[in-house]
């Protein structure tokens, strides 16, 4: 399933279905007769079309707003002290290889996941905070994400003994599976699931399947209550259509392999 889901990435990926389709109008173009040329100005115009469209926000924020706005609502303080603990999901870490011959941190868009939960433990002094994540990329030989997860929270203070890490997961499935086995850890208590507003849909039926009681602490929104028609960026555009894409194919794998 690990291997699959990184074999698959480009399907995810909008810029290489472009430059996938500029490659085939080239060789289109450079096959004789007007039927061939024909065909490769085609294709180049649908490369161009799926580049440019990719920069225009309001359409993947309006499909991104449908797995985001229903975890708009996260229990109130009062809530919260009659929970056990906090689940976070890596995901919020720059790569082992950022890290290396530095002598700071390193976060990435989705910090929210790693900040807000230190809130929630210094406004409740019983709950306990379990990470979970190990090493994502397929090739990596780093420090696992929940090491330099640890270096992190110790260095912000949180004390040792409020702190649990499961560091062999690859994927949110295992992110459950795993989690739930860590010694201190019983899933049949009430937990916080934190993770980014957009994952949490993938990530409640994955715990839930899996058997833990947890409750959604959505962060990390991508999105606002709208978008004006005019905003424009092919990076943000191009970032959120991955995300997107991403969220989509994996829920529907999740769902085909009976993990969520």
């Amino acid at each position: 399933m690990f291997l699959a889901s990184k074999l698959l990435v480009f399907l995810t990926q909008p810029l290489a279905w472009a430059a996938g389709l500029l490659l085939v109008a080239l060789v289109l173009l450079g096959r004789a007769g007007a039927g061939g040329r024909r065909w490769g100005l085609r294709t180049l115009g649908l490369a161009l079309f799926v580049l440019l469209i990719q920069g225009w926000e309001p359409l993947p924020d309006a499909l991104l707003r449908q797995l985001e706005d229903p975890y708009s609502h996260t229990p109130s303080a009062q809530e919260v002290q009659s929970y056990h603990g906090v689940v976070v999901l890596g995901g919020a870490l720059e790569p082992s290889h950022v890290w290396e011959g530095r002598s700071q941190v390193a976060l990435n868009d989705s910090a929210e996941r790693m900040i807000v939960p230190l809130r929630l433990l210094r406004q409740n002094p019983a709950l306990q905070l379990l990470f979970t994540g190990g090493e994502g990329d397929l090739l990596s030989r780093g420090l696992s994400e929940a090491a330099r997860a640890q270096l992190l929270y110790e260095s912000l203070g949180l004390p040792r003994d409020r702190l649990l890490v499961e560091d062999r997961s690859r994927n949110t499935y295992e992110n459950a599976a795993l989690g739930a086995r860590v010694p201190g850890v019983d899933p049949s208590k009430r937990w916080l699931l934190v993770t980014s507003a957009w994952h949490m849909r993938r990530s409640m039926a994955t715990f839930e399947k899996v058997g833990w009681n947890v409750t959604p602490y959505a962060v990390d929104f991508s999105t606002g209550s709208h978008t004006p028609w005019s905003t424009y960026s092919l990076v943000r555009g191009g970032r959120k259509w991955v995300v997107l894409l991403h969220e989509w194919l994996g829920l529907l794998a999740y769902r085909l392999a009976g993990q969520a």
